[in-house]
């Protein structure tokens, strides 16, 4: 008798071994690059390594960019073992090669799969085969996986994301596990036991407010269905309101600032989009702005909520580390708007945790470098169409 329950306790605590996901990954949102905003599916091991190369050339690598994520259609079929083949035309060295060489590089590697029969543009998915491409991911040096849900029937979004993230972690490699099922099963509810980061809407788009029949959409779009969800951000676990769009040409300098700006209030992950190895140099100066992700990547983790939504001005608050908050003020129309801005103290901060009221707060404008008094005094202002005005206060 003693040996039936020492075996079945074995057995449960090798199960459980396996029933979680890698912590201590993402503590601060992850910042890297993906193929799919610019590149789609012209991807190739030239390109994937020239960008690399342009991530440490401009800079990004030291602002805090580290990952290299290739999307979808890297990959045409499997062996006759089941195992996943790579494409080799465009991919002639293999994936162990190209991840090698983005570490060499100083970065980490990332690749993308789904947990349907197929990927979202048909090429084979996951589905049965979670064990093994979770082994062969770790065996070729990958450190972050995003994972799709096209093509997935009647699977369980649960269950599906739970099958890859035991997999992940049985394979023993850590891998920031980024789950994308764009937000179709709530999975602020429940993704944070399964990956490092989950989609909260569909697919972005390279413009400011449009959608698509698809139900792709613009930016402000997303911001908007981001306000009833900010309490579900944190350290290992955070909103993914998909990858940025700056600089891949269908906004406006200040539409990109802007884009930029409230994904940075948001705690989002910060993955770029665009073309690295041509961005015009003002492009460059908001990705790289230290200011900006240190709002992002500061280790309270909090996202922002909206305090304020007046016709057309937004006025967003976080809680940041220090005792000190940001404040966003957002114009979304297209034209100039007068703002005014009241400080409310006890209004704007009422959802902040250890908050100590300090009495008057010294304003510093972010985005200009240049104090704005305090809030003793309310704050007027205009704002050009689409523009931001970003605050950090600080005790006095």
């Amino acid at each position: 008798m003693k040996k039936i329950v020492v075996l079945i306790l074995a057995l449960v605590l090798g199960a459980n071994l396996y029933a979680q996901k890698f912590e201590g990954l993402a503590l601060t949102p992850p910042m890297g690059w993906n193929s799919w905003n610019y590149f789609r599916d012209k991807i190739n091991e030239d390109v994937i390594k020239q960008i690399a190369d342009a991530m440490v050339a401009t800079g990004l690598s030291d602002a805090g960019y580290e990952y290299i994520n290739l999307d979808d259609c890297w990959q045409i079929g499997r062996d006759e073992k089941g195992y996943i083949v790579v494409d080799s035309i465009n991919f002639p060295s293999g994936m162990k090669a190209l991840a090698d060489y983005v570490h060499s590089r100083g970065l980490k590697f990332g690749l993308y799969s789904c947990a349907g029969e197929m990927t979202c543009m048909k090429r084979p998915g996951g589905r049965g085969y979670e064990f093994q491409d979770a082994w062969t991911y770790a065996q070729w040096g990958v450190d972050y996986l995003k994972y799709d849900f096209c093509f997935h029937g009647t699977q369980d979004s649960r269950a599906s994301y739970k099958t890859m993230r035991d997999a992940l972690y049985r394979a023993g490699r850590p891998i920031v596990f980024s789950i994308c099922e764009w937000g179709s099963t709530e999975p602020w509810l429940w993704a944070g036991e399964m990956g490092h980061l989950y989609r909260t809407t569909i697919d972005i788009m390279d413009c400011a407010d449009c959608r698509l029949s698809t139900g792709a959409r613009g930016w402000m779009n997303i911001l908007e269905e981001q306000v009833p969800i900010w309490t579900y951000n944190g350290p290992g676990h955070w909103n993914d309101p998909d990858m940025l769009e700056v600089g891949n040409g269908g906004l406006s300098m200040l539409e990109n600032k802007s884009h930029f700006t409230m994904w940075c209030m948001l705690s989002a992950p910060l993955i770029l989009g665009n073309d690295l190895r041509a961005m015009e140099t003002d492009i460059l100066k908001i990705l790289e702005n230290e200011d900006l992700i240190a709002i992002d990547q500061d280790p309270m983790g909090k996202s922002a909520f909206r305090y304020i939504k007046d016709e057309d001005i937004d006025i967003w608050c976080k809680q940041l580390t220090g005792n000190r908050w940001a404040v966003a003020i957002l114009n979304r129309s297209e034209y100039e708007r007068p703002y005014k801005c009241e400080w409310n103290i006890r209004a704007m901060t009422r959802y902040f945790e250890d908050w100590e009221n300090k009495g008057d707060y010294k304003i510093w404008n972010v985005w200009d470098k240049k104090k704005m008094g305090t809030t003793a005094d309310d704050l007027e202002g205009t704002l050009s169409g689409r523009d931001v005005l970003l605050l950090v206060l600080e005790s006095n």
